[in-house]
């Protein structure tokens, strides 16, 4: 399988199922649909059974939460309006996502915009709700509190005018809630019955048998039959009905609210997006909207200003601060020819750069894109709610018809047998059950986005918090991934800087690594560097050069015994810097060696910490590199890994993960390079170092934008933190449920006496999906 960049397109491999021939190439689209009508994870469970059903469909992922649909399909079979098509027939309806990344300043491209719209909605239908409810409780129940009722509502002979003012009150409760019953009555035709519809069905229920109760009424006042007229009067469920649709409404309003909290990560990333550029046409500075800015052109930003899109300075110096993009708080210096990317301050100096990376083309659109994505994917936890779900709905119904004919069996009213339908029905709507995971996963997936870690999918989060073993490349991972000096050892008859002034020198016409350190040690003490003559470079060996009328030689042991040049008195220091895993350089003047220079790829200043942290959270830590055996165990044993595996070619490195996934190992592989991208796609999970390659980073499932391993440590115990808050959201959802339909099918009665009203049922529902969604939320205290 290959990505093409950021289309969104991928590419697979098919096999034509006759053998032989040429393989197909078949285009796979990813495309993202709004779907309008999902209440509970019924309702997903249902959309995406429906999808899946599809010819040319290889995945589909439905969020509830966002109320959105990513699918995967082969466009030559399948059509996005046949995709459409089948949500429609599902009792939904679904458009493709407008805006685009481009212009992802636009809030309704990542859903916010209606979340917020969804929560204005609720609030409006909450007051409505509760402006009739309130009266309608006072006039149905006062009188049962001592509260006084205006005569012409209460005593014999007003019972009509009672039933009928408690209609009238209840019919706008049910009005500005009719989405309940639209939707819920829709899927219930579909076959597809869900929340709505249970809400529907016992609310429905409780008004139709109030309507009839008006009519035993009435027709008890004509034929002069005091205890029918008494008896349906007490028995009208009016206020049960708008009792019912507020306090769900109350729970769908707490619940909207909640969930614009849990995108502010990824509101947070959208809000960075300068709206405006300045660029220079026809030699003059002008300012356009940022999705006006063409690759190529020249853009000028000025101190305490933001950069729009993705460049290199052509123009000027300043530090720049990313901790937008990467958390990293320190700001970061940039000089002509580096690059800048959108979202990050300019702080001090006047800087021009010209645009490379566009639009959606940017690092920012790419991580607003990367977060979104794997907020909306679903975590393989989730699967067992979603299957649960897909028979929840209608086994709740059944459970229902058969409370009501049981009691009815047993002797009991019609009136008791129906408040027990409508307390089952109400008690079991699976909204929690449905909000479980994804709350979870956005909540935890904007935390890592926020901390510079991002995750590609929700299933990587799962992933991590399994994982027993973490292999770590060396280079540029648990080290800096350049050489630098580490030690001067300078005889004693020349002073150190003098010394490492003649090594540099002599280094300077060379291109190799390990001069290009020297002479950044000699540039950053300020040392002045002579010219050489003669200059000769020995491969695998050294160099040899006329430095001030006289002779050097510079390299590894082999050139100073071929040179016949006595490095005895040196043998314990080289010694040991080869055992710390250093590569020691001896310069020599003639035949008297001057001093040593050891270079070395360090370790970083957090790398040991990292590991530290990793073996606490019981992971076993490999390090892996093509670096021989003596400089690897070096490193391992400064790191303080469990095992090295050195001198590992690239094309080995895949190899060594898969040995250990044979061994049963949930393996993670951490890596920056090219060569590092085989064992990243192997692995169970594959973390790239941000500062890496673009292959890398494409090949991974979590980046890690600011190249500190501790970061690692970070994903990992996040990753735990996010799956042990889906099962805790899962428990309670499954507990609730399985607590509360056996009472609200009256099963504690016989025993107890205890009897869940429609009321309380509606309540208890209602508070188990806010509570579900608050402790989602309290992910957001995480801290690594």
């Amino acid at each position: 399988m290959t990505k093409q960049g950021n289309s969104p397109y991928t590419l697979f491999t098919r096999y034509p199922p006759w053998g032989g021939g040429k393989d197909l190439e078949v285009r796979i689209m990813k495309k993202k649909y709004d779907v309008q009508g999902m209440t509970c994870s019924a309702c997903s469970a249902a959309v995406e059974r429906e999808v899946s059903k599809l010819q040319g469909v290889t995945r589909v992922s439905v969020n509830l939460l966002a109320n959105n649909m990513q699918v995967d399909f082969d466009e030559e079979v399948l059509t996005p309006e046949l995709i459409e098509k089948a949500v429609s027939d599902a009792g939904y309806s679904a458009s493709a996502a407008g805006a685009t990344v481009e212009n992802a300043a636009t809030k309704d491209r990542l859903g916010t915009s209606h979340i917020a719209e969804a929560e204005k909605q609720m609030k409006l239908r909450l007051i409505v709700s509760f402006l009739f409810l309130v009266p309608l409780m006072y006039i149905s129940m006062g009188h049962m509190a001592g509260l006084p009722l205006p005569g012409w509502l209460h005593g014999s002979g007003n019972e009509i005018t009672f039933a009928m003012t408690q209609l009238l009150l209840t019919l706008p409760v049910a009005m500005v809630n009719f989405s309940f019953f639209r939707n819920g009555l829709k899927a219930l035709w579909k076959k597809h019955p869900n929340m709505d519809s249970l809400i529907a069905i016992g609310s429905g229920a409780a008004i139709v048998y109030g309507v009839f109760a008006i009519y035993r009424i009435g027709y008890g006042l004509g034929h002069d039959l005091p205890e029918l007229v008494m008896k349906y009067s007490m028995d009208l469920y009016f206020e049960s009905a708008a009792t019912i649709l507020t306090l769900i409404t109350l729970g769908k309003y707490l619940e909207s609210r909640s969930k614009g909290k849990t995108s502010e990560a990824i509101s947070r990333l959208i809000d960075l997006a300068p709206k405006m550029a300045t660029v220079i046409r026809d030699n003059r500075e002008i300012e356009i909207p940022v999705d006006q800015v063409k690759q190529g052109d020249i853009v000028v930003v000025k101190p305490g200003g933001a950069v729009p899109v993705d460049g290199v300075i052509i123009e000027g110096k300043t530090a720049v601060d990313m901790s937008a993009l990467t958390g990293e708080s320190m700001p970061v210096e940039k000089n002509k020819g580096d690059s800048v990317a959108a979202a990050s301050i300019n702080q001090s100096g006047y800087i021009r750069f010209e645009a490379t990376r566009v639009g959606e083309d940017t690092a920012l659109a790419r991580i607003i894109q990367l977060v979104e994505e794997a907020s909306s994917s679903k975590a393989p936890i989730s699967r067992l709610a979603d299957k649960i779900s897909g028979v929840f709905v209608p086994t709740v119904i059944g459970i229902a018809l058969i409370a009501f004919v049981t009691w009815l069996l047993m002797g009991q009213s019609f009136e008791f047998a129906l408040s027990i339908a409508i307390a089952v029905l109400v008690i079991s709507c699976p909204c929690a059950l449905g909000l479980a995971t994804p709350v979870a996963i956005m909540v935890g997936t904007g935390i890592g986005a926020k901390n510079g870690m991002l995750f590609k999918s929700a299933e990587v989060l799962e992933i991590l918090h399994q994982a027993n073993s973490i292999v770590l490349d060396k280079t540029g991972t648990i080290t800096e991934g350049k050489p630098v000096v580490t030690d001067i050892i300078a005889d004693q008859n020349i002073d150190e800087d003098e010394f490492l002034a003649c090594a540099a020198a002599l280094e300077r016409p060379s291109e190799h690594p390990l001069a290009r350190a020297i002479i950044k040690e000699s540039e950053k003490r300020g040392a002045l560097l002579e010219n050489v003559t003669d200059y000769q470079a020995i491969s695998g060996r050294g160099l040899s050069a006329m430095l001030n009328n006289e002779r050097w030689f510079a390299g590894n042991q082999a050139m100073m015994e071929e040179q016949n040049i006595d490095i005895s008195k040196w043998q314990t220091d080289l010694e040991r810097l080869a055992n710390e895993g250093k590569t020691p350089l001896i310069f020599a003047r003639g035949k008297d060696v001057q001093g040593l220079i050891a270079v070395a790829d360090v370790i970083k200043s957090g790398s040991a910490a990292a590991i530290k942290s990793m073996k606490k959270l019981g992971m076993e830590v490999i390090m892996l590199t093509g670096d021989n055996r003596r400089t690897a165990e070096a490193i391992g044993r400064m790191a303080k890994v469990d095992r090295v595996e050195a001198e590992v070619m690239p094309a080995d490195k895949d190899e060594v993960v898969q040995n250990l996934q044979r061994q049963g190992k949930k393996v993670i592989m951490v890596g920056d390079g090219i060569n590092d991208a085989p064992a990243l796609v192997r692995a169970d999970a594959g973390l790239a170092i941000g500062a890496g390659t673009d292959i890398a980073i494409e090949s991974a499932d979590l980046v890690l934008m600011r190249s500190d391993l501790n970061d690692a440590v970070t994903a990992i115990k996040l990753s735990r933190s996010t799956i042990r808050n889906i099962k805790q959201n899962l428990f309670w959802a499954f507990f609730y449920n399985t607590a509360g339909i056996p009472l609200a099918a009256g099963l504690l009665i016989p025993f107890t006496g205890w009897q869940l009203s429609p009321m309380f049922a509606a309540a208890a529902m209602s508070m188990s999906s806010v509570c579900v969604v608050l402790n989602a939320l309290r992910l957001r205290r995480f801290k690594s």
